[in-house]
């Protein structure tokens, strides 16, 4: 069940220079995401998913328009600011897992923790729930190149929703995986997002995980619309 707006994009332009002329890549765009909800992006490479997912996470600023998190205007705030939001508010999970290959599994769930203030005690406890939540406590210890491609992707979303995020953006998550891991990932992502209220917009060219979504969305002539 969702609840109440999280993320709301309003009437957001993104373009960037070629030479002299602007590539226009959102323009005027409108996007609401709410608590608990899972949204799928499905749409061609090229469209702008990339961008918009950047933009909704505060990882770029809007040309024009506003990017809102739980009603608060983040579009334009300084860098220092719209950093804090991120490391508190936003996770972020890629089609490449990125994960520190001298850290432990555990240690890399504990990094965003340590970075937000808490204590190594306390980031330990946290992380260690996490890959027992996903399935994976038993390789707590085990580096990225001791772990298989699905169980390194989940290790990724743990470190992603390790400091409680309202809001986790996806890309490609499951995208190098063969059908029956992205089968299994999917499954804990989606059980994380049901039990933790998270909203979530999930970039996917995989049209049967995106079917097990709340809604599915497109980004075409720079809008999201409806599929």
């Amino acid at each position: 069940m969702t609840g109440k707006p999280i993320l709301e994009l309003r009437d957001v332009d993104r373009h960037y220079l070629q030479g002299e002329k602007a590539l226009e890549i959102l323009k005027g765009l409108n996007f609401t995401l709410n608590s608990g909800e899972m949204v799928a992006l499905v749409a061609p490479s090229g469209a702008g998913k990339s961008t918009l997912l950047h933009t909704a996470g505060l990882l770029e600023r809007p040309d024009g328009g506003d990017v809102l998190l739980a009603g608060k205007s983040c579009g334009q705030l300084p860098d220092d600011q719209r950093t804090a939001i991120r490391r508190n508010d936003i996770g972020f999970v890629y089609q490449f897992h990125h994960l520190l290959p001298e850290f432990s599994a555990l240690e890399n769930i504990m990094m965003p923790q340590l970075v937000r203030g808490l204590s190594r005690s306390e980031a330990s406890k946290r992380a260690a729930q996490l890959l027992d939540y996903l399935q994976i406590g038993h390789r707590a210890g085990h580096r990225p190149a001791e772990l298989s491609g699905g169980e390194q992707q989940r290790v990724a979303i743990a470190r992603a929703v390790a400091n409680g995020p309202r809001v986790l953006l996806a890309d490609e998550p499951t995208g190098n995986l063969d059908p029956k891991t992205a089968d299994r990932v999917f499954d804990a992502l989606e059980a994380l997002v049901r039990q933790s209220g998270l909203a979530a917009l999930i970039a996917t060219h995989n049209h049967e995980l995106a079917s097990r979504m709340d809604r599915r969305v497109t980004l075409a002539g720079g809008k999201i619309t409806a599929l």
